[in-house]
């Protein structure tokens, strides 16, 4: 019993070890403890004056203990020597090379200027769907056995972070906050306006976290101001734009976009970009109320603030400067109408708060030394308390406030769906990209072939002669430079009253199609389909739900494999070998189960299928490729193939394990005697009912369109509701395990 104990202590370390340090569900436990008694008044001297740590004797996250940590009061506001519980910086490499999960620097704030506790990590929540932001959730704190409070513990904007989300981390890199601080006293705002030549003029408003930058700084300063016509070469536009909409939708004026035109940084990427981060969000949500231009000293007036706030002032030259140009403008509009409908006019900011406000309530009501009443904290979520809007008193009135506006109810374009000219490009050629949009006077695609890449917007046309079909049929086409194997885009239609981005969430977010370095001849073995993601479709001799994947022999011939490889590496073509005597025969099908368990019987690959990004590749015995297939985003219990079987480009199917790929209709058509699902009404008219018969239990379901395009996907458990509203109309197929039925949508 003692050996299984252990285990279980073992098992249950590793699981706590591995858990996210900026799980939102979850309260972090952090221990501080320093061998002096007069820990406080060092780190109120250090405060006051010293640079450097002070030296903590260990630091405990989670149970895990770090010995001889660096340990500071952080802040501006929210720090005074008087108060038992301030805010700290912990830098546990300050000393020695250690780390928690990856994370050095941990950031922890006192939640001084907020009753409901949720300003800062639920505005970090709302960001990172726009733009890549710190993680953040809460921390109790304890120093020397003594419970300080409830904290809020917030991802620290350094290196780590750099490289995480950018891919370098050595560029100019700049602090856009004051050094000395922001407060009444302060002349010397990271505005961007431009000050001439001499860095000595930017010093006392910027912090300068690399160890060369000023004279990019400056020159980021000087094209903004003065040669705004090269701005896209040295800053991310649209990631500002983003920034802008979000403050301004949020009313956070602790900001660029407030008084003292602050709590940013600036990182000049491999593209020789400047990127805009976002940081330190506990006066969101209308908790300052100082724009640099009025006081906002009311509820009703933030409920109302313009949302062209400092569109015409010169002290705010990144907001100026991008507005007068009526795109960007409209950009800025499409941005900002996202963050409302996807998080304030729907009520979901609300559903989180309350989700986020459950998770805490035990540790607020322990918190002996936090600055509201528990009374504050359970009612400001709704109502004012103090200088405190009440999240939803704000912001249902401020979204139906914007959203009322003229800029918001013009008709925005119609992307309806974007297409690839060729639907198996290959790397190193052009390759056309379509779309059909409606109600637009320009559409553009914006482009990548890496993360690492700024995107390329290029216009495209509806005029015949850009390989986009009939003149005037709605449908644009532009062609596009694949240079990898991984293609990101995005489309943006506009009109002379409004702008619409394809994804919603561009430039953060995108669609993918892939490409292939080879164009094989597909007389002889090919991929034929493939799964990724299988939980219920095919099981392997042991009865185990692995991944699998099919080749076809397209000849007349059967074809000896002995000796060919099959790999998910363009680095290591040799991964795995067919066994010696594996043949396949004339126009038949080969499994093979990307498990990595090669000591199974039967045919098993020494790697398994990632369903978010991936490639497989087969390898004849010379090490040649013979045929290869990337992808992105695969579905649970959806195949990948060619269509027609063989020889046709890939798409996502109704698996046919080990036979002829074959469109959803006919599947349909094969299938629909068996199925044991129903659905009303039918035709759908906004939503349908799913009735699912036989054992009670869940069951996935995946809704594809007649051209194989998965839709819709969910469980079910004996019932389920299904909206329609925005499908378009058609006919459609609902897939249950081995079920299908026909849809109507209407």
């Amino acid at each position: 019993m003692k050996y299984l104990s252990f285990f279980f202590f073992i098992l249950m370390s590793t699981l706590v070890a591995a858990q996210k340090f900026y799980d939102l569900s979850t309260i972090q436990k952090i221990e501080i403890t320093f061998a002096e008694s007069n820990w406080d008044a060092l780190l109120d001297a250090q405060k006051a004056g010293a640079d450097g740590y002070v030296k903590a004797q260990s630091v405990s996250i989670n149970g895990e203990v770090f010995t001889n940590v660096g340990v500071k009061y952080k802040g501006n506001s929210t720090y005074k020597a008087t108060q038992v519980k301030n805010p700290f910086h912990i830098e546990l490499d300050a000393y020695q090379e250690q780390d928690y999960n990856g994370y050095t620097d941990i950031k922890l704030s006192n939640v001084a200027n907020d009753p409901s506790f949720l300003r800062e990590v639920l505005s970090y929540d709302i960001l990172r769907k726009y733009m890549d932001a710190p993680d953040a959730n809460y921390a109790n704190v304890y120093v020397n056995g003594v419970l300080l409070g409830l904290y809020s513990n917030s991802e620290a904007i350094d290196k780590t972070f750099l490289k995480d989300k950018f891919g370098s981390k050595n560029n100019t890199f700049v602090k856009c906050n004051p050094p000395a601080g922001a407060g009444p006293q302060t002349t010397d705002f990271p505005s961007l306006v431009y000050k001439g030549t001499n860095s000595a003029d930017y010093v006392n408003a910027y912090e300068l976290k690399s160890d060369l930058g000023w004279d990019e700084l400056i020159n980021l300063c000087d094209i903004l101001n003065n040669k705004f016509t090269n701005i896209e070469s040295i800053l991310d536009v649209d990631r500002a734009l983003w920034m802008l909409a979000f403050n301004n939708v949020l009313v956070n004026l602790d900001s660029y976009s407030g008084s003292f035109a602050q709590n940013y940084y600036l990182y000049k990427d491999d593209t020789g970009r400047f990127l805009p981060i976002m940081w330190d969000f506990n006066e969101s949500f209308g908790r300052f109320s100082q724009t640099g231009t009025s006081n906002l000293t009311t509820t009703a007036s933030k409920q109302q603030m313009p949302h062209l706030l400092h569109a015409t002032d010169v002290g705010y030259p990144l907001i100026k400067q991008l507005l007068s140009v009526p795109m960007y403008k409209r950009m800025y509009l499409a941005h900002m109408k996202t963050i409302l409908l996807e998080n304030f006019s729907n009520g979901a900011f609300y559903t989180k708060g309350l989700e986020m406000q459950t998770i805490i309530d035990a540790a607020v009501q322990a918190d002996v030394n936090k600055f509201f009443t528990y009374s504050n904290f359970k009612s400001n979520i709704t109502t004012d308390v103090s200088a405190a809007p009440g999240l939803t008193n704000l912001m249902n009135a401020r979204s139906t406030y914007l959203l009322g506006l003229s800029d918001f109810t013009q008709t925005e374009p119609d992307i309806t769906v974007i297409t690839l000219a060729n639907p198996s490009p290959l790397v190193n050629e052009q390759t056309t990209l379509r779309a059909a949009v409606s109600g637009a006077t320009a559409v553009y695609i914006g482009y990548r072939n890496s993360k690492s890449e700024a995107f390329t917007r290029v216009q495209m046309f509806d005029d015949g002669a850009h390989d986009d079909g009939a003149a005037g049929d709605g449908v644009y086409g532009a062609k596009v430079n694949v240079t990898s194997t991984f293609v990101q885009y995005y489309a943006y239609a506009e009109n002379n009253n409004a702008g619409i981005f394809s994804p919603r969430r561009a430039e953060h977010e995108y669609y993918t199609f892939t490409a292939t370095s080879i164009n094989p001849s597909l007389s002889g073995v090919v991929i034929n389909e493939f799964m990724a993601s299988n939980s219920t479709t095919a099981r392997d001799q042991d009865g185990e739900y692995d991944d699998w994947i099919e080749l076809y022999n397209n000849s007349s011939s059967a074809i000896d494999l002995s000796g060919y490889y099959l790999t998910d590496d363009a680095t290591n073509l040799v991964k795995w070998t067919f066994p010696v005597g594996t043949t396949i025969g004339a126009k038949d099908y080969l499994i093979i189960w990307a498990d990595n368990n090669t000591l199974q019987t039967g045919l098993h690959a020494s790697f398994k299928l990632a369903s978010d990004k991936e490639s497989i590749l087969l390898v004849n015995t010379l090490g040649v490729i013979v045929d290869e297939i990337s992808y992105v985003d695969q579905k649970t219990d959806v195949s990948y193939g060619r269509f027609p079987n063989g020889t046709g480009s890939f798409q996502s199917l109704i698996a046919t394990y080990k036979a002829s790929n074959v469109s959803n209709t006919a599947v349909e058509s094969v299938s629909i005697a068996k199925t044991n699902i129903t659905a009303y009404p039918n035709p759908s008219l906004g939503s349908f009912q799913l009735v699912v018969n036989g054992d009670p239990q869940y069951r996935n379901v995946t809704v594809y369109s007649l051209a194989g395009t998965v839709v819709y996907q969910t469980k079910v458990f004996e019932t389920n509701t299904i909206n329609t509203s925005d499908w378009k109309s058609g006919m459609y197929l609902i897939k249950v395990g081995d079920s299908f039925l026909k849809i109507a949508v209407k």
